[in-house]
């Protein structure tokens, strides 16, 4: 997989203050692949997110998104580069439209050339925002929020998205639109590494999965090899 690999990390480091929280990360994503971080709260899975796309300090061995190293880089620029970031807190613009919101995250497609997202296009993936378009973010649901999240980010046309616990606090109609939303990339070709503890909604999209444990990777596997293991999800997920 490492000539296809998207995204490799190796031997990630990162802490808050003097408190270290990743000890030796190291994952990789393939073109249009999808795969789940697993873990318990606190187990270090946003702040993967976050070292990755270099919100928070953090050392590593290999860094490199679509052939580039981004150890080092602002998170803006690791964001022109093509890796969308889709942060648990959302952080739209809530005095804003959807429509307003999605034009603000609108950016030209990076790398190889595709068809560009559109609000349109968007509204196909997410119906429930075509029948808000006027509507100010602050007006909407917590779901239709993380909607709007996804679709701004998409917006700006990402090779890949780190997607930080979609479905959390979301009734399971939401989680369902946001497992066809995933599908959705896969099919377009982006590839999505997405930060989870919701085992259902994991394994409807992901292809793979590793599991992190006190800031430490402890296994890697297919999905559905992990979602039938029942060990493994007891020592590893259920809380």
């Amino acid at each position: 997989m490492d000539g296809d690999a998207i995204l490799e990390v190796e031997g990630l480091d990162a802490a808050y203050g003097q408190a270290q929280i990743l000890f030796e990360v190291s994952l990789r994503i393939a073109r249009g692949e999808i795969v789940a971080l697993m873990g318990r709260n606190g187990a270090g899975k946003s702040t993967t997110l976050k070292a990755i796309m270099g919100l928070l300090p953090a050392r590593a061995r290999t860094l490199r998104f679509a052939g580039q190293d981004i150890a080092g880089l602002a998170s803006h620029r690791i964001a022109q580069l093509g890796l969308g970031y889709v942060p648990e807190d959302r952080r739209i613009f809530t005095d804003l439209t959807v429509d307003e919101n999605l034009e603000v995250g609108t950016k030209p497609p990076a790398g190889a050339a595709r068809q560009a997202w559109t609000p349109e296009r968007l509204f196909q993936v997410f119906p429930n925002l075509a029948e808000m378009r006027g509507r100010r973010a602050s007006q909407m649901s917590g779901g239709e929020q993380q909607m709007l999240t996804i679709a701004r980010t998409l917006m700006g046309n990402p090779q890949a998205v780190l997607l930080d616990e979609p479905s959390e606090g979301l009734a399971p109609v939401i989680v369902e639109q946001m497992a066809a939303a995933v599908a959705r990339m896969k099919a377009e070709g982006i590839a999505v590494l997405l930060s989870e503890q919701n085992l259902y909604f994991a394994g409807a999209v992901a292809d793979r999965a590793y599991i992190i444990e006190k800031g430490a990777i402890r296994h890697e596997g297919p999905m559905a090899q992990i979602a039938a293991d029942a060990a493994l999800r007891e020592q590893y997920l259920t809380l």
